[in-house]
């Protein structure tokens, strides 16, 4: 076989002249095939043996992902917060200065600070390292892509890693092209090329190339989309070797923040704003109570410790305040729910869209496989000038001579196909269709009649002479011309029943005879197709045309078939394509939701409001118009129909886009000279002018768009299948591509894609958008409240002249429950069907609604009252001394006690007396050293009755404490952290619902979290010591804290009766987006036979 450098040959980047060349070095397309040992009709043998040779030869059709940080590179990271660095380097001097002053206990505080400083970053770095993690398996799914192969001469898909070279590709209009290769069959090939080369028109491609080059190349580039027709494609580079591996390996991805995640950082940036004024008032306290009190300084401090100690908690208050957790609670959310969504067959691939999904405020959804089960049948028709309802058709009576005509289409104007056996070769109950599903219908048909479409297409379908144009949404109809053997060329075309039935001329009789059409038969016909439609079938004309012979033809039917007049109409069929069993109860969710559900479809008007009316989106007051109504209208009717337009039929993808961007804005021109970009085409062929037409031209331009909508524009979802649809998936806030039936184009320009095609899933994402939506909020509601009460106890404390009720090694803690734990625990919760009986929020609505300002409010207010309280009254409450205390002394080292006698008695005895000694002089006799002058007067002996003057104090002088007791500040701390704890029970639920227990009973998460906080803090308390500054507390202690912290839970209950209501004006209302329109306002243009009622 050739070497992979030899096939690197004709597959320059730039040269298409030198690819040729070298192409035909090798002996072109057959050479090619003999050295690469394959069939380009029947594809690779599959033999296990050759496959893995050629992956061994020409490598795997897989893309080395971008190398990912380690844990360790985001532990480092971590540490890149310039406030955090502050505080390290504030620790590290901290714990220097006191090692040099006392190196048994003066580097603890230093080394408790650095210690909790790494916890942090490790809980970091090994969040964002398991988000890294989730967000790669999604990838990995997102790139399960199947693709239709020829295998052993059978029609097969397989995975789209498991292409090797050699493969024969079959791909459609739409599909992605996966790896390099040659074009060795198809028809009406067009390629996107722009993803590689930048180049916005489509280029032709052929495997027949002409001279002159017009007809196109040959060579299919890997990362370009078939625009157009249908191709078979030879394998040559796959992987790292294909022109998309050389330039994906150049690309470097983006990291951009969602919507919320900046409208967070914005509420972050005003929370740490708040938090360095607090930390800049508190140290300032805390060095101005060291000047006005001196009897509550330290006495083991000096100035320059202390200055540094009130450093290190303004650090630490900053680092508490900076609310890190907000944005990290989007990411937890974000990444916990789109894994979830997984399970509810939403593929999410930009993380935006699983937020901007929950505040959707329209669905413009297509009929096909999203509201119907995209299961096609041919259930009746009109068939050799006869009807046959679906009785009678079901028992075949049509006429063998109009069979053939029909057949004959069938097999060849056509993209789809049967597959008759799964991947393990296994016989199907029912051949799959690949390819279009209207076009299925059709092949399953025939092949009920008893014919063979391949066979058939085979015999009669000559590619070097014949063509086949796929469909043209313009035109509304698919065509495809085929030279006959007896020299005649026919045309055959099919497509919307209106469409094709007003340019006929002729129909089939039963005998199989073209029959003139009078304009009464057309009439009648016209009868039949709405007969069908109201029925909720989707009708389709197949007609035909014939020309002598070749010469005959136009000298541009290959690029212009002459498929618009004098054809014979061969039969119409109606294709019955059942409701969704869930569509009915979904889109009545969603509109209870306040989500408008609009059908946006290619089928006639008759069809499409059937079938909206059966789904519940049509209702008494809705109306329905057909696309090119809607796109004649001036932006001020459009506006006039909007609020009520539940139906657009007949509609192509320009019409979608203009309904998208009339609706959300995305596009509309903002000035004249974006308008004239725009409407380039329409200024030379119409003479068009801004000063003239801005106000009679869709999309219209932004000054009367926003005019005509002072509360902002809708949050549009859109679903899309087709290639076509790109434009409007990529215009809408939410564009969403069909998993099953939508081509590879539609699902790269998508934001969600709907594994299963299914309607409630899309309502599903709904939920899911509005549960992350207030998922963060439950968090900031209870980030708030710590926050406030934190940084307000610390300061009010250094003004007060305590030590601070928090260190700033307990306030990490506190920080690290709040940030990390809270996230976890309050950003993982799945939705509930609460979230859908309320209106989506507006853009601009605030986060923090006034019902969670109440929350916040009652919150802070009981906690800051309970530690006040126990700041100021706990010592005594408590029966425990204030502040820190001395619970075991020690004799200092070889220190002395100075005493001096009353100026009265003997002067000059003035002496020393070893502390050691004194104070075993005092344990002997049973008595008390602190009572210094009476203990020291027994010790001195009877000469010295009288008091003593200058004694130097036995506390101060001979004792250093060797056990600090911490209990009133571990009493403030327990409680603190437990309204925290209860706290975060209560911050599950937003509004006035007072039993929250349900929510979190289901949230395993949140039980782990709670579980794990709550032996956290009585490890920390009862072990903490000299780290922590904690000392253990007894039992009842450790009941009367945790019980005052639960009394948040009551507080929680009771403040939901305060009657406090959401703001209206936050909610989106769609009956007021538009201006009220003046009474009686004429819609000119508008043509009332399109527009149409549930009634009509």
């Amino acid at each position: 076989m050739l070497s992979a450098k030899d096939l690197a040959s004709f597959n320059d980047d730039q040269d298409i002249a030198l690819n040729e060349k070298m192409l035909e070095k090798v002996g072109g397309i057959k050479g090619l095939e003999t050295k690469l040992k394959t069939d380009y009709k029947k594809g690779l043998s599959g033999d296990a043996k050759d496959l893995a040779q050629r992956i061994e030869l020409y490598g795997k059709n897989e893309f080395p992902e971008p190398e990912s940080q380690s844990w360790f590179e985001m532990f480092i990271e971590s540490f890149q917060d310039a406030t955090l660095i502050v505080l390290i380097v504030a620790a590290v001097v901290s714990f220097v200065v006191g090692l040099i002053e006392d190196p048994a206990k003066g580097w603890i505080e230093g080394a408790a600070i650095l210690f909790a400083v790494l916890v942090v970053a490790v809980v970091t770095a090994t969040n964002n390292f398991n988000k890294e993690s989730q967000f790669r398996k999604l990838n990995a799914v997102k790139d399960d892509v199947k693709v239709g192969v020829l295998r052993n001469g059978v029609a097969t898909t397989i995975d789209v890693k498991k292409l090797v070279v050699g493969d024969v590709l079959i791909l459609n209009a739409g599909d992605r092209v996966p790896t390099d290769g040659l074009l060795v069959d198809g028809s009406d090939v067009t390629c996107n090329e722009s993803a590689l080369t930048g180049e916005s028109d489509d280029k032709k491609k052929s495997f027949k190339p002409s001279s002159d080059g017009e007809e196109g190349d040959i060579f299919m580039l890997s990362g370009s989309s078939l625009a157009t027709g249908y191709a078979h494609v030879l394998v040559t580079a796959v992987g790292e070797s294909s022109r998309w591996g050389k330039t994906k390996a150049k690309l470097a991805a983006e990291t951009v923040d969602t919507p919320l995640q900046e409208k967070l950082d914005t509420l972050a940036n005003q929370i740490g704003n708040l938090g360095m004024f607090a930390a800049g008032a508190t140290f300032i306290a805390m060095i101005a109570i060291w000047y006005m009190y001196p009897e509550q300084r330290d006495p083991e401090l000096n100035i320059y410790e202390y200055v540094l100690k009130a450093f290190i908690m303004g650090v630490t208050i900053v680092v508490v305040a900076v609310p890190e957790g907000l944005p990290l609670a989007v990411t937890l959310s974000l990444a916990y729910s789109t894994q979830k969504m997984m399970l509810d067959n939403n593929l999410i691939r930009v993380l935006a869209a699983c937020e901007t999904m929950g505040n959707a405020t329209n669905i413009c959804s297509d009929k096909t496989g999203t509201l119907t089960q995209n299961r096609m049948t041919v259930v009746e028709g009109y068939f050799g000038d006869v009807v046959y309802e679906q009785e009678e058709f079901a028992g075949n009576p049509i006429p063998d001579s109009v069979k053939h005509v029909i057949v004959e289409q069938c097999s060849i104007n056509r993209s789809a196909y049967l597959v008759h056996k799964d991947q393990e070769g296994r016989t199907l109950d029912r051949p799959a269709i690949i390819g279009n599903k209207t076009e299925g219908a059709l092949i399953m048909m025939t092949n009920q009649w008893g014919f063979d479409h391949e066979d058939f297409k085979t015999k009669n379908f000559n590619e070097a002479t014949d063509k086949i144009f796929s469909f043209n949404s313009a035109k509304k109809r698919s065509t495809a011309i085929v030279h006959r053997a007896d020299g005649s060329v026919r045309l055959y075309c099919k497509g919307a029943s209106e469409w094709i039935l007003k340019d006929c001329t002729h129909f089939l009789s039963n005998a199989g005879v073209p029959t003139e059409m009078s304009e009464l038969k057309k009439q009648t016909l016209d009868v039949t197709i709405n007969n069908m439609a109201d029925k909720a079938l989707r009708t389709l004309c197949l007609a035909h045309k014939d020309y002598p012979n070749a010469a005959a033809l136009p000298e541009n039917w290959q690029e212009n078939p002459p498929d618009h007049d004098n054809l014979v109409l061969d039969c119409i069929v109606g294709i019955i394509d059942p409701l969704r069993s869930d569509v009915k109860e979904a889109v009545r969710i969603a509109q209870a939701a306040g989500v408008t559900v609009r059908m946006v479809t290619g089928d006639n008007i008759a069809t499409a409001k059937a079938i909206a009316r059966q789904c519940g989106i049509l209702t008494e007051h809705g109306t329905a118009i057909e696309g090119p109504a809607f796109r004649k209208l001036t932006p001020a009717e459009a506006d006039a129909i909007l609020p009520n337009l539940q139906v657009m039929a007949r509609s192509s993808p320009d019409d979608k886009y203009l309904l998208v961007t009339r609706l959300n804005g995305y596009g509309i021109p903002n000035d004249k000279a974006e308008w004239e970009v725009k409407m380039k085409a329409r200024i030379e062929a119409d003479g068009i002018t801004w000063e003239k037409h801005r106000d009679l031209i869709l999309p219209g331009y932004r000054e009367e768009w926003e005019e005509t909508r002072p509360e902002g524009g809708d949050v549009v979802a859109v679903t899309g299948d087709g290639t076509n649809d790109a434009p409007a998936l990529k215009a809408a806030d939410v564009g969403m591509a069909m998993g099953i039936t939508g081509t590879k184009v539609a699902q790269g320009a998508a934001d969600i894609v709907i594994l299963d095609d299914k309607f409630s899933s899309i309502v599903r994402a709904i939920s899911w958008g509005r549960c992350v939506y207030d998922n963060i909020r439950k968090f900031l509601q209870f980030q708030l409240c710590v926050n406030l009460v934190a940084l307000t106890i610390v300061f009010i404390g250094a003004i007060a002249g305590f030590e601070p009720p928090l260190n700033a090694v307990q306030l990490l803690w506190v920080n690290l429950v709040m940030d990390t734990m809270g996230a976890l625990a309050l950003a993982t919760g799945g939705p509930t069907p609460e979230l859908l009986e309320r209106k989506p929020y507006k853009r601009n609505s605030s986060l923090i609604s006034w019902p969670m300002r109440r929350n916040i409010l009652c919150q802070t207010i009981f906690q800051l009252i309970l530690l006040l309280v126990l700041l100021f009254e706990g010592p005594e409450l408590f029966g425990v001394r204030p502040g820190v205390t001395c619970e075991r002394y020690q004799i200092k080292g070889a220190s002395s006690l100075r005493w001096d006698p009353d100026s009265g008695s003997r002067n000059d005895a003035i002496g020393t007396i070893p502390c050691e000694a004194y104070k075993q002089y005092c344990a002997g006799k049973g008595i008390d050293c602190l009572e210094h002058d009476r203990t020291l007067v027994d010790y001195l002996g009877n000469p010295y009755t009288k008091s003593l003057a200058d004694l130097q104090d036995f506390e101060n002088t001979c004792l250093e404490c060797n056990l600090n007791g911490y209990v009133h500040g571990s009493i403030i701390f327990n409680a603190f952290i437990f309204c925290t704890f209860f706290n975060e029970y209560t911050a599950h639920e937003l509004f006035d619902d007072w039993n929250f227990f349900p929510s979190i009973i289901e949230n395993p998460v949140f039980l782990m979290v709670s579980t794990f906080t709550f032996g956290a803090q009585i490890f920390l308390i009862e072990l903490g010591g000299e780290f922590l500054k904690t000392s253990p507390l007894t039992i009842e202690q450790w009941a009367v804290t945790v019980a005052l912290g639960a009394i948040g839970v009551p507080i929680g209950i009771l403040m939901r009766w305060i009657p406090v209501k959401e703001d209206p004006n936050s909610f989106f209302d769609n009956s007021r987006i538009f201006k009220k329109f003046e009474a009686g306002r004429s819609i000119g243009s508008l043509e009332y036979a399109k527009v149409e009622g549930a009634e009509a």
